[in-house]
């Protein structure tokens, strides 16, 4: 088949009018393509007054060789990759130790899949609760002020990403199309086809919930087995610095010669327990500030120049470089979403987006954040904890010490005087929100920096900068603060049998990536056992000299 890309229509071109674009671009006759299908769709939104569908399309074609000789100038014209999954290598039939997998987000699922689809049958352990009694526990912070540590937005069945806009696009490198497994697998989980088509495909939490189950129940047929409430409280380590278990927090050991370390980013307790166990970790940068919140309509304004229901709540992205030298830019950002709390620790708060598959609720929201590195916490591997918890505990303070959250209209930020009145904009954040002055819940040079991002973000989002906009604080989780290293072979360079991976790694960022990144470990995974149990079967001395 042959791909070609680039096709533009009208968002209300007719039934037949893909068909005619594509056989215009490949200069062929309607005989010689025998079928099509859409690869990818996107939106070309550049020009307000002729807003665009963008599409990649597959086409089989009569005579291949031809069709790429008369359009070898063109670049949007190629052969179509290959874009099914081989699978990992086969599970050995002679005894092996099971695999450990820590961590139930989408690196650890992913990790666990591509196992249990080989027949390694892997051990999953998840310190927090099944999806549907997580979400539960996540509604009880929100609605009634009580978290549980265990099992919250960070911790349990999914991850970080079940409350969330569930954004499945990344901009990794992903020359083996590992996304596409991701992406079908979801789909055979029971999120929607469009996502398989979509440039920017979402699922929203309520989808991903229903997802999340379903992939347990595939995992476990095909032999894996899940654990839930068994926290990782440390690792059996050798004198050689080869991992030989696990040790849950209630004692039990759990033999296993090769584990997948996918905690993700908030698993404070487990960073510590690997450093203390001297684990090659190291500090890493990630990113502070607050969640800001419009209409919006006033987002679908500025980027299509009004709301236009076939494309649904408009999106954007944003940069500035401030005159401190920060880089403040948008993340997470959640069309027709809300602002969630996020924290996983007492007397702290922390916040995220989320966004339902509809996307319809009034308020976008998105992360405005500042970049720091290492040498803003300079000190220790995990000084960025330390830094982290300290604005956590701050906005708890400043929230009136309930889980509320601090928050400001943007008017009243940018004039460095604490707010008494909400306005247009209701924030949506629950448990609710203590107006106050957001000044001393982040660093001076991150204020500064956003104080300074906002009004040149309104000159490309007119209305970014409005009075009755909404900030709330504080957003620190945005990636974990912590590296921990890992060689060629995904291993940890100094400790044997030990897998870093995913986003808590340090290796990944969102949904799709972390869940590529899980395949890939499990990859690694395989082929370590596979290689161990045959060199041990062919170094094994025949029975007559044993």
């Amino acid at each position: 088949m042959l791909r070609v890309s680039e096709i533009k229509l009208p968002l209300d071109h007719g039934a037949e009018a893909l068909r005619s674009a594509l056989l215009k671009k490949l200069r062929v006759g309607a005989k010689e393509v025998a079928s099509f299908t859409v690869f990818k769709r996107g939106v070309d939104a550049r020009k307000k007054s002729a807003i665009l569908y963008s599409y990649i399309v597959d086409a089989a074609v009569a005579d291949e060789a031809a069709v790429l000789r008369r359009t070898k100038n063109d670049p949007h014209i190629t052969r179509t990759p290959d874009l099914d999954y081989p699978g990992a290598v086969p599970a050995p039939r002679t005894a092996f130790l099971r695999p450990v997998v820590i961590g139930a987000g989408p690196c650890g699922l992913f990790a666990a899949l591509i196992l249990a689809e080989a027949g390694y049958r892997p051990i999953v352990l998840e310190r927090g609760k099944v999806v549907r009694e997580r979400t539960k526990d996540t509604w009880g912070l929100w609605r009634r002020s009580v978290l549980d540590p265990e099992s919250n937005v960070q911790f349990g069945e999914g991850g970080a990403g079940t409350f969330s806009d569930g954004k499945l696009y990344s901009q990794i490198k992903d020359p083996r199309h590992l996304g596409r497994k991701v992406l079908t697998e979801f789909v055979k989980a029971g999120a929607p086809e469009d996502i398989l088509t979509e440039a920017h495909p979402h699922i929203g939490t309520f989808r991903l919930v229903t997802m999340v189950e379903s992939l347990r129940k595939t995992i476990e047929g095909l032999g894996g087995e899940y654990r839930f409430g068994s926290r990782v409280a440390d690792l059996d380590i050798d004198d050689a610095q080869q991992v030989r278990g696990v040790v849950l927090a209630n004692g039990e050991r759990i033999a296993a010669n090769h584990v997948v370390l996918a905690p993700g980013h908030s698993a404070r307790d487990v960073f510590r327990m690997l450093f203390d166990r001297g684990v090659d970790i190291e500090a890493k940068p990630f990113s502070i500030g607050f969640r800001i919140e419009h209409p919006q309509s006033i987002i679908d304004k500025a980027r299509y120049g009004k709301t236009i229901p076939a494309l649904g709540a408009a999106e954007y992205r944003l940069v500035h470089h401030a005159a401190n030298g920060r880089s403040v830019y948008s993340f997470c950002m959640c069309p027709g979403g809300t602002v969630v709390a996020a924290t996983s620790e007492e007397g702290r708060v922390a916040t995220n987006g989320m966004s339902q598959y509809s996307r319809n609720e009034r308020n976008a929201n998105a992360g405005i954040v500042v970049a720091i590195t290492p040498a803003d916490y300079p000190g220790h591997v995990l000084a960025g904890i330390e830094l982290q918890r300290k604005w956590e505990s701050r906005a708890f303070e400043a929230g009136g010490r309930s889980y509320k959250a601090p928050a400001q209209r943007v008017d009243d930020f940018l004039a460095q005087r604490p707010s008494t009145r909400l306005g247009a904009v209701t924030p949506s954040y629950k448990p609710g929100v203590h107006l106050t002055d957001l000044s001393d819940c982040l660093p001076d040079y991150a204020v500064e920096a956003i104080r300074e991002a906002i009004p040149a973000f309104a000159r490309v989002i007119p209305g970014f900068a409005m009075d009755d906009a909404m900030l709330t604080g504080v957003e620190t989780r945005t990636s974990s603060p912590v590296r921990i290293k890992r060689g060629a072979g995904f291993e940890s360079p100094n400790t044997s049998g030990l897998y870093p991976a995913g986003e808590g790694a340090g290796f990944a960022g969102g949904i799709l990536s972390a869940a590529v990144d899980g395949i890939k470990v499990a990859e690694a995974v395989a082929r370590r056992i596979a290689d161990h149990v045959t060199t041990a079967t062919t170094t094994r001395p025949p029975d007559s000299l044993r």
